[in-house]
Formats: structure tokens, sequence, C-alpha cells
């Protein structure tokens, strides 16, 4: 029981991590602009990341178990992805890189199984079709994780550039104070309309490792001695409905990542809302805009893409319509290494970790 326990704890401290390591996704440019101030604009962020949390499950499904085989998770399994997660979120913001919490948690989780399973490659499943449905909603790391990580910032790269370039055109004869002053008062919007996307898709991501602990955790007899008021950690399988994930996960993931983000993430905002590219309001408008509907399309298919990928490459679109050397591209080296590096990094501490683990007696 003890150690189920433990892994809900390191759950949500991932989860409070992702929220201070994400601020930057859904504040950056609102700060930047100076439409807010610094604390207005993590008191927005932490409302609307909670209302977007509690607003389907779609990308918790595919975690729990859309990405590897259940039979080789238990909760050791759970915990040492947690911490490869952690491990390079930690790692990614002292460095003040704007790195993907959502691929540090899948890699953690796609190494660890791999450790469970004593190197088999069975414990990964790379693509299963869903009967009846087409091969676009099939599950899978190659689908829901490897395909969206490459097309969603392209994607947001594209559309921020296209939605910039439009705005140009709409704004040619304005006088640069109504523009500014305009596209103050649109960027409020825009804002929580990007942290209530940011909510639903990375939220849901600890809600669905929390889940699979459970279950995991409920199938090995960990909980048999609980007592009846710890009953409802008890889960005993996940079916293919909606509601599958308790309304209790969906609470505590929420308001923990909502924690995370009142407590603000100030290295990554600094990097992507001065560093990358000087932005005005307009420019906050187009790539929060693209950014969050990326994350709500993605969300709604069960995907889950990098918030950080999503707006970084939406800011970076923005930018190249200003003029093309707006962008600072020594700045955007760093943090494309960053994201090549997240998923392999994550899953080989995890893969350690499990091992050490196993090696310990810990672990099967």
């Amino acid at each position: 029981m003890e150690l189920v326990i433990t892994v809900v704890l390191v759950a949500l401290v991932f989860e409070y991590i992702n929220g201070f390591h994400d601020t930057a996704n859904s504040i950056a440019t609102v700060v930047s602009t100076k439409v807010l101030t610094p604390r207005q604009a993590i008191v927005l962020a932490a409302f609307t990341n909670l209302i977007g949390a509690l607003m389907g499950v779609a990308v918790a499904k595919t975690i729990t178990s859309g990405l590897v085989e259940s039979s080789y998770v238990s909760t050791h399994t759970v915990i040492c992805a947690l911490l490869g997660g952690i491990f390079w979120n930690l790692l990614t913001w002292w460095f003040g890189l704007p790195s993907s919490s959502t691929h540090a948690m899948v890699g953690g989780l796609v190494g660890a199984a791999l450790a469970s399973a004593h190197g088999s490659w069975s414990a990964i499943i790379w693509f299963k079709e869903k009967a009846g449905l087409p091969l676009w909603k099939a599950d899978g790391l190659l689908p829901k994780v490897i395909i969206p990580m490459v097309t969603s910032p392209v994607v947001g790269l594209l559309v921020g550039f296209i939605v910039m370039s439009a705005l140009y055109l709409l704004v040619f004869n304005w006088r640069p104070r109504t523009v500014t002053q305009t596209f103050g008062k649109l960027q409020i919007f825009s804002a929580a309309y990007m942290g209530w996307s940011h909510g639903q898709n990375d939220a849901q991501k600890t809600m669905g490792i929390i889940a699979l602990a459970l279950v995991a955790g409920t199938k090995a007899g960990d909980l048999t001695n609980a007592p009846e008021w710890l009953s409802f950690l008890k889960i005993e399988t996940l079916g293919p409905k909606q509601d599958q994930i308790p309304i209790w996960i969906k609470c505590v993931c929420a308001l923990t990542m909502a924690a995370g983000t009142a407590a603000g993430g100030w290295r990554i905002i600094k990097t992507l809302g001065h560093k990358m590219v000087k932005l005005q309001p307009v420019h906050g408008f187009a790539a929060e805009t693209t950014a969050a509907s990326v994350l709500a399309v993605a969300a709604t298919l069960g995907m889950p893409v990098s918030t950080t990928h999503a707006i970084t490459t939406s800011i970076m679109g923005v930018g190249t319509a200003k003029r093309f050397n707006a962008i600072q591209w020594s700045v955007v080296e760093r943090i494309l290494w960053a994201w090549v590096l997240t998923l392999p990094a994550t899953a080989g501490v995890a893969y350690l970790l499990m091992r050490l683990a196993q090696g310990a007696g810990w672990a099967k």
C-alpha cells in the first residue's frame, strides 16, 4: 500500500513541476508584450489550466492503455518513469530550455516498461488499429506520439506564419496605437485560451499515469490490506468509456497543476518571451491562438503533444512573418537539441532506474 501511495505522490510532484515548468507556455507572450503583469498572467494561467484539466480524458486514456502493454507495468515501473521525467524537467528548467514535459513522461514510461520486460520490445505498443475506426485514430507510440511530435511543431510554424501574415494585411492601415490597444485586449482572451488548452492536454498525462499505477497496484494485491477509507485507490480496470478516470484523480491533478503554475517559471519565460523574438500584442495574439488551437485538436484526438513545441514553433512562425532575421536562431538551435534528446534521455534514465531496482531486488 505504501508503494502505491508513493507512486501517487511522485506523480503529483511531476504534475507540480510540470505546472511551473510549463507556465511559460501559456503566459510568456502575454508577459513579454506587457499586456498583463507576471502576477496577473500567472493567476489567469492557473485558473484556465484548472478548467481545461477537468474537460475530457482522451489523452489520459492514451497514457493508460495506448502506449505500453499493461502486463509489463507495475508500481515500480511507474515510479521509475516519473523519476526519469522529473529529472529531465528539472535539468531543462535549470538551463531555461522549453523542453516537453509530455515527451519526458512518455519517454520515461517507455524506458521503464522496456526494462520491466527485460529488454523485450513487445512491451511497447507501436501501432494498434481500433476496430471500425480510421487509421488516424489508432493507438500506439507511432500514431499518438512520434508522428504528432513531428507534425504539431510544423503545423504551429506554418499556421503561425499564415495567421500573422493575415493580421498584417488586416491592420495595414491602422494606427500603431490602435493596433496595440486592440490586440492588447484580445490577447487576454488568447492567453486564457492557451491556458485552457494547456490544462486539457498536459494535466491529463498525470491523470493517466496515476490511474495506470492504481490498476497495477490493485492487480498486484498491493492494496489488499488497505483500510476502508482508502478503498477509493482501488481500480480494477480501465474500460473503453471516457468516464473511467475517477473524478478525484481529475480534481487532484488539476489542482496540483494549477498550484505549480502559480509558482511560476521565469527562466523559460525569459527564453520564450524575450530571447527568441521580440513580441508585441498582435504577435502574442497570433502565437497563442495558433498554439492553443493545435493543442485543443490534439487533445480531442487523444494525442499527448507538447505544449512547449506548439507555442515555441508558433512564436517562430509569427516572428518569421515579421521578418526572417527577427528570430534568434542560436536560441532556436538550443531548443531543438532539447527536443531531440527528450524522448531518448528520459527513456534511458527510466530504463536504468528500473534495472537498478531489479538488481537490488525491489522489482521483478
